[in-house]
């Protein structure tokens, strides 16, 4: 957890010391173009188009996964336009993730570990951590973000001690403090003081620092602390925690109302929300009302847990236009199961929307979660 938002820290860190910045991530939200930058710039209709349909005609139709030739075309685009720096964000995993391929990166990045795609990873965060730690390559510096697990820790270092990385990780090697004015990051060298980062949510204070001991770990390239300072408050990564203000969904609402919109679909991203569901009703009281759709694959009930204490009534939805999604049924018996018992199933993200409305007599926050594929449908029709 935390990948996208790391880098999107880093980039817009990286950006503000005026170097030219190429990322990879995935996946996208409303256009397949987000995956790829190139210098900074979304990458064009025009050299997606070229690089995918040469990168066909190479593999000459043998079988080949849509990751697979998206990396493959995103490295060809990358070889062609110049920049200081690559952002690759892995897809699943590390060891046999698509985008293992570099020999000698700059650095080597590993945030919060939990569980998620279990088919293929492990059913344990250990087993994860070590997918996860494949990443690691001989005398490239491994930077490791807080985690929720001891055990997860002690997996990167004695994978660390494999690969012959050297490890900086958070607690022995660096830290960071929440502030009342934003946060330090510390290590055993200096402690600097960053403002409260622009993505909202205390889970993004632990992926701006894990960002910035990323950047002062490695030695290609100088990043001033003032640079950093300007990145945590200019990062932008939609879908995360996002209030929206624009669109069908938000003229629903009734004066006082608020709606937000969330991808988190797993249990850390259920704790990361229900630590800011905290932080609201101390300041303002608003009952958390959530519609949720996930994908089939998604454990409900693991996301929804941490949750629950905090939400007031909650819809269920299918994802429309996606095969894989739960049903809107399940979502609300993964909801009862975990004490949340004003719950209904809803056709349309519409339809669930109006009816938390119309469980609310005093103005109440709405909050879309479990999917990026659900938040990318709902973007499209907001900001």
């Amino acid at each position: 957890n935390g990948k996208g938002s790391t880098i999107a820290f880093m980039r817009a860190m990286l950006e503000a010391a005026g170097l030219k910045v190429h990322a990879y991530t995935s996946p996208h939200l409303v256009s397949f173009h987000e995956r790829i930058r190139l210098a900074g710039e979304l990458i064009s209709e025009n050299t997606l188009c070229s690089v995918l349909l040469e990168c066909e005609h190479v593999n000459a139709q043998a079988p080949v996964t849509l990751f697979e030739i998206t990396t493959a075309a995103a490295f060809l685009a990358f070889s062609r336009i110049p920049a200081d720096v690559l952002l690759l964000e892995t897809g699943l995993g590390g060891r046999l993730d698509a985008t293992n391929i570099v020999p000698n990166p700059i650095a080597s990045v590993i945030t919060r570990i939990s569980y998620d795609h279990r088919d293929f990873l492990g059913d344990t965060l250990e087993q994860i951590a070590g997918e996860k730690a494949g990443i690691f390559k001989k005398n490239v510096p491994a930077i490791i973000g807080p985690q929720y697990s001891d055990d997860v820790s002690k997996t990167f270092i004695e994978k660390s001690k494999i690969a012959d990385a050297p490890i900086f990780a958070h607690g022995p090697d660096w830290s960071y403090a929440i502030t009342e004015h934003g946060f330090d990051v510390l290590d055993k060298n200096s402690k600097h003081s960053f403002p409260i980062p622009n993505l909202l949510g205390e889970h993004q204070v632990a992926n701006a620092a894990t960002a910035i001991a990323t950047l002062k770990k490695q030695t290609r390239f100088e990043v001033s602390v003032d640079a950093m300072q300007r990145g945590v408050q200019h990062a932008v990564w939609p879908a995360r925690l996002q209030r929206l203000t624009d669109g069908p969904l938000v003229e629903l609402l009734p004066d006082g109302f608020e709606l937000w919109l969330d991808g988190g679909h797993n249990d850390s991203a259920g704790e990361a929300l229900a630590m800011q569901a905290k932080h609201w009703a101390i300041n303002d009281h608003k009952p958390l009302c959530v519609v949720v759709g996930m994908l089939g694959s998604k454990h409900a009930a693991e996301f929804l847990a941490p949750l629950a204490p905090h939400i007031s009534a909650l819809a269920g939805i299918a994802i429309a236009d996606e095969p894989k999604s739960q049903t809107s049924s399940a979502i609300v018996d993964a909801a009862i199961k975990t004490g949340i018992p004003t719950s209904k199933s809803h056709d349309s993200a519409h339809e669930a929307v109006g009816w938390l409305i119309s469980q609310n007599a005093k103005p109440a926050r709405i909050l879309i979660t479990g999917s990026l594929y659900l938040a990318g449908q709902i973007l499209k029709q907001h900001k």
